[in-house]
């Protein structure tokens, strides 16, 4: 038999990286994307064409999608999750910093989210914004076109005000109306006195459905041939 006579191997995408089928659904990666190893792609997860995910780098699909969009590049150690009913998306040509945390959360096209940032439920970085290093976008925030949160600050309300870190009194007056308990755990606004325990327990029984994932071989990395719709 001849060179030519063996099969074509099928491409594999992601080959080292973690993709674990979760809720049934499993990342859907393009064939010209790269995952590095040691990164982790959990459930209904999109990646783009051309995009980088790096090392350490955690983007899980938590009860609700995250799409990932061409172009991009998610540094090291970063984690997005995606959670129900907040959209969890980051457009074309997105720059994420290594540490970044964002969650149920929207960073158009062109953004840049630098080192350490931490962007919550319900916000949205409009195209070309940026977060500076350790900054902080709080919950149902919208950073318009154009503003850079700087580094270390904290950004809040629609559009975001920007606070220096220090002016606590201003940041606690921001941060009450934009409801964080009820945005994040379900908790209405009366009930921002549920003790802790009672939110921890009512996240563990979300994420009960661990218990029912699997780990998908190298060789079940296909690539998805169809961008995501962003």
């Amino acid at each position: 038999m001849s060179a030519d006579e063996y099969p074509v191997p099928p491409p594999v995408v992601g080959r080292g990286a973690v993709f674990v089928e979760h809720r049934l659904k499993s990342p859907q990666v393009s064939e010209s994307a790269y995952i590095a190893p040691t990164a982790v792609l959990a459930g209904d997860v999109s990646v783009g064409p051309h995009s980088r995910v790096l090392f350490g780098a955690v983007i899980t699909a938590e009860g609700g999608p995250v799409q990932i969009g061409a172009n991009c590049v998610i540094m090291e150690n970063t984690v997005i999750r995606g959670v129900p009913g907040q959209e969890t998306r980051v457009g074309d040509d997105a720059l994420i910093g290594p540490h970044a945390h964002l969650t149920g959360c929207v960073i158009e096209g062109g953004s840049r989210i630098g080192t350490g940032a931490v962007v919550f439920n319900g916000a949205r970085i409009e195209a070309g914004a940026e977060v500076e290093f350790n900054a902080v976008v709080y919950v149902n925030t919208v950073v318009p076109s154009g503003v850079a949160v700087p580094m270390g600050w904290f950004a809040g309300g629609q559009p975001a005000e920007l606070v220096a870190p220090g002016d606590w009194d201003r940041i606690r007056a921001i941060m009450g109306p934009l409801d964080y308990p009820g945005t994040v755990f379900g908790v209405a606004a009366s009930d921002t006195g549920t003790p802790m325990s009672d939110v921890a327990r009512r996240y563990a029984r979300g994420l009960a459905l661990h218990h029912r994932d699997h780990i998908v071989p190298d060789q079940r990395h296909t690539p998805s041939y169809q961008s995501p719709q962003l």
